[in-house]
């Protein structure tokens, strides 16, 4: 018999991290620990398409003379008009074999250290390996768009998702607000007038293309239809 696997119902850490370099466009780069350098326009590939990264090579010590430590930051930040909207850093270090320039045409080659997710809930330390052995969530890059077109565009559905929340929100909520979205179901952000927490509504299935998204939201909202309880949200 094959042993039961429970269906992810968010992402891992190393999905995550893949998620926001690909999405990301900017990044400050620390190199020597002094000289900080704000990168914006990152190219169409994502900021691993713009810094490529690699693992240690045995000769790479005899190869590089001048070895430069560098620190990648990268912010995450909800697209959605939420409290606290920074969800995640991540940071990624290395080493470089010469100065960094961010006006190069190239991308630039560097030697992998770690990199480093955290957020509100922890610190997770993710490798090379993972961030190469991990499909690209296909809805990273359009992420953005969909939540700020479900909050601009058909806000009067938002309420509706709050009949999928288990336990039921406690009474006195002030609003709900989507602030993620990836190819395992959509985080809603209940706001109280003290307090706000964070709630995942997994879909069905997994989206393993884009084109699938918008049919996964209208099943979401097919399902808080069939709810038996209203939602409590103050008009």
């Amino acid at each position: 018999m094959r042993p039961f696997s429970a269906r992810p119902t968010q992402p891992t850490p190393a999905e995550r991290v893949r998620s926001i370099l690909t999405a990301a466009h900017s990044m400050t780069v620390v190199s020597d620990g002094l000289h900080h350098t704000e990168v914006h326009r990152l190219d169409g590939t994502g900021a691993m398409g713009h810094i490529h990264l690699h693992e240690q090579s045995e000769d790479s010590t005899s190869q590089w003379a001048t070895r430069i430590p560098v620190r990648l930051e990268f912010t995450d930040i909800a697209p959605t008009p939420v409290r606290d909207r920074l969800r995640a850093r991540v940071t990624v270090t290395g080493i470089l074999a010469a100065p960094y320039r961010p006006e190069a045409t190239e991308s630039t080659c560097m030697e992998f250290g770690q990199a480093v997710l955290e957020d509100s809930e922890g610190r997770w330390f993710v490798t090379l390996n993972a961030l190469e052995a991990t499909d690209l969530d296909p809805i990273a890059t359009s992420e953005a768009s969909m939540l700020t077109h479900l909050v601009d565009s058909h806000s009067e559905l938002v309420p509706l998702l709050l009949r999928l929340v288990r336990p039921r929100p406690d009474r006195g909520i002030l609003r709900a607000v989507p602030v993620a979205m990836d190819r395992y179901g959509v985080t809603l952000r209940l706001e109280y007038p003290d307090n706000h927490h964070d709630v995942r509504l997994p879909f069905a299935t997994p989206v393993t293309d884009i084109d699938q998204a918008g049919a996964r939201i209208h099943s979401l909202l097919a399902a808080a239809r069939r709810a038996s309880h209203p939602d409590r949200l103050i008009a």
